[in-house]
């Protein structure tokens, strides 16, 4: 259709779902896999570490609003629009789908992909990195607690096991990066090339990673396709409308463009990699699978679509620093 660009990045996304489906990786390749995406995810910030001045990472952490916004967005706004949805349509999904879609719900923010979403869209990495750090290691204890009131669900505690992995994939690589700063702060600007194609590399390989564990999972054989499609719908509707809310209230609370940005990939967001480890902590048996279904689908979902936004906020950027220097 006329007028009409195809996203490069967004077919690639839709590639690896397609490549993740016909050629789950398995066994050693899965393995190194997940090695691959845990090396580029250390890249990424450690990139981001050394770009930022530590003007810039003080301020992120001090910009309270924002992140108040954002775990109001995870743990209020969240389960409120999944319990509402469960009370008008209970009969839509079946009842342990629901479960899952409401411990979807109570989840924290994905790390990685949010800063690298924020990234691609020129948004305010420094806040990103402290919200998305902020809702993990918060939600590895609210989580559980939500779980048990909402669902009435037996669990664990949470794990410091899990919060000593974040603070060694995620901020130690961010903080070698502050320190190497007066070294390599400079090239790194220079070359933003490289923090595009890191940024990139990380969530290509999340998702193909992601949906291969699915795909061996059965997820297109658990179900029936119309509760498939049923709960695609479900896990659309809430991804649109907190989009829609963390978009326009970020502009009507008086955030600037930058803070925009990192609100709408902070904000509606939920996390795979500690989602699936809390279900089979919090749900029985075959209870967990079909916990994670939700979420599992909810994840791929979350990547394409903010895959999009986020180039067309860059664009948009673009667009706008291009008529600065014709003005």
């Amino acid at each position: 259709m006329a007028g009409v660009r195809l996203d490069p990045f967004t077919i690639a996304l839709l590639g690896m779902v397609a490549l993740a489906t016909v050629l789950p990786a398995t066994g050693a390749v899965a393995s190194g896999v997940s090695w691959l995406a845990a090396l580029a995810i250390a890249a990424l910030f450690f990139f981001q570490g050394a770009r930022l001045s530590r003007q810039a990472v003080v301020a992120g952490m001090r910009h309270w609003r924002l992140h108040l916004l954002i775990l109001g967005c995870t743990f209020v706004l969240f389960p409120a629009l999944g319990l509402l949805m469960r009370a008008l349509v209970p009969g839509f999904l079946t009842e342990p789908l629901w479960n899952g879609v409401i411990f979807l719900c109570v989840l924290p923010s994905t790390v990685q992909s949010s800063i690298a979403f924020t990234s691609i869209g020129r948004g305010n990495v420094a806040a990103a990195v402290c919200a998305a750090t902020a809702s993990n290691l918060l939600g590895m204890f609210i989580t559980p607690v939500l779980v048990g009131g909402l669902l009435a669900g037996q669990g664990g505690g949470a794990s410091w096991g899990e919060a000593g992995q974040i603070m060694l994939q995620l901020l130690l690589p961010f903080i070698a990066g502050q320190v190497l700063r007066p070294l390599v702060g400079n090239w790194v600007r220079d070359n933003r090339a490289v923090l595009s194609i890191t940024d990139r590399s990380t969530i290509l390989l999340t998702v193909y990673s992601a949906f291969s564990a699915a795909v061996l999972g059965g997820v297109w054989h658990r179900l029936p396709l119309i509760d498939l499609a049923r709960l695609a719908v479900v896990d659309g509707v809430l991804l649109a409308f907190v989009i829609l809310v963390t978009t326009y209230g970020s502009r009507l609370l008086g955030f600037s463009k930058e803070d925009e940005v990192s609100i709408v990939f902070c904000g509606s967001k939920k996390t795979l990699a500690s989602g699936v480890p809390m279900a089979n902590v919090l749900f029985a048996g075959p209870a967990a699978g079909l916990a994670v279904l939700p979420l599992m689908l909810f994840h791929q979902m979350q990547l394409i679509l903010c895959a999009w936004l986020a180039r067309r906020y860059a664009a948009r950027e673009d667009g706008a620093q291009t008529q600065e220097k014709l003005a």
